[in-house]
């Protein structure tokens, strides 16, 4: 493993200290030698993370932190993360939550089968839920890559179902969840938009998925790659969101916040790249969603009409980058509009 090629792990933290060292644990103790780590804390009001970074991991010379005097978002702490890759002169990048948990072998795994594949972009090993209440794995699917409906609605492949073996298959996926991708640094290189790996108009949310649909408009995979396995805390925590009665079942477990910045940057993300042709191929089932949640948050969330406001603000921006983007677009209507299916292969199995 000696020649193992570098990866850069940038952990993004914001608030939640207790989850440091059971990620730092875990990355420590990875099988492959060649990983340098920048923690990157986003100005948090709890300072408690200094103390744990020092008494545990301060003699470490591959551990480097940067703390930021203000809360970046996530969409541009993570860039400044993918930089300081490059400055380490890495070949692969990972942007993790600190909720995150790797097997010894995860890093080992995934970039032997990288370095296999050299147009894969982005690649998720097989993410299990961890509860952390009882300090213990589970066998629920957190995610397995993410999927797309023809609605454009977007989700973690996989979450909440138990695993009976039914993910054990590698497959290219629509996109990987941003909560502990792999990317390729030269992918990342290619699909960079006014200076911008993620798109940081986002703030937060929803990133994950625009840089994926980027990835395949350019050309480029991305891949589920089973063999390799992590676990997963996720704060609002795992549940199915296949149909939409399950999606308004559990929507209360998001904060005001978390919606507000989703509702913005899903119709961002759309116009950004969306195919005219596919469009109007998938038109029915697009507007209805679009109609549907248009009752849904007059009467249930009316709040979110501010985000749509806030949408049409950064529209400008959103259509000058969908312009770069067009202008080098290599993948043809047909394989894009491949992505956007009826329901996910696994509730058919």
């Amino acid at each position: 493993m000696s020649n193992s090629p570098k990866i850069a792990i940038a952990i993004i933290h914001y608030g939640t200290p207790q989850f440091i060292k059971s990620c730092l644990d875990s990355i420590t103790t990875q099988t492959n030698p060649n990983i340098e780590i920048f923690f990157i804390d986003n100005n948090s009001a709890d300072t408690a993370w200094k103390e744990i970074i020092k008494e545990n991991y301060g003699n470490r010379a591959n551990l480097k932190v940067i703390a930021n005097d203000q809360n970046l978002g996530y969409a541009k702490a993570a860039n400044q993360g993918i930089r300081l890759a490059m400055e380490a002169q890495a070949k692969y990048a990972v942007i993790t939550n600190p909720d995150i948990i790797y097997s010894p072998q995860y890093f080992e795994k995934i970039v032997d089968h990288m370095e296999k594949n050299p147009k894969i972009a982005a690649i998720t090993g097989k993410i299990y839920h961890y509860d952390f209440d009882r300090e213990r794995p589970t066998n629920i699917i957190d995610t397995v890559g993410l999927f797309a409906y023809k609605n454009r609605r977007v989700i973690d492949d996989g979450q909440g179902l138990i695993d009976e073996g039914q993910f054990d298959e590698e497959c290219e996926v629509f996109g990987v969840s941003g909560a502990c991708p792999l990317y390729r640094i030269d992918a990342l290189e290619d699909v960079k938009i006014m200076d911008e790996y993620m798109d940081e108009d986002f703030f937060m949310y929803k990133e994950d998925v625009d840089l994926s649909w980027r990835f395949l408009l350019y050309g480029w995979k991305n891949l589920y790659y089973p063999a390799a396995v992590a676990y997963h805390g996720r704060g609002t925590g795992v549940h199915r969101r296949f149909f939409n009665k399950e999606i308004i079942r559990h929507r209360h477990r998001l904060s005001r916040f978390q919606k507000k910045f989703a509702f913005t940057n899903q119709h961002l993300m759309q116009v950004k790249n969306e195919l005219w042709q596919n469009f109007f191929k998938d038109f029915a089932a697009i507007v209805k969603r679009k109609l549907g949640m248009a009752i849904y948050i007059t009467f249930r969330e009316p709040y979110l009409w501010g985000s749509y406001l806030k949408y049409l603000r950064k529209l400008p921006r959103a259509l000058k980058k969908r312009s770069i983007i067009m202008k080098n677009r290599r993948a043809t209507v047909e394989e894009m509009g491949k992505w956007f299916q009826k329901q996910s292969k696994y509730l058919l199995k």
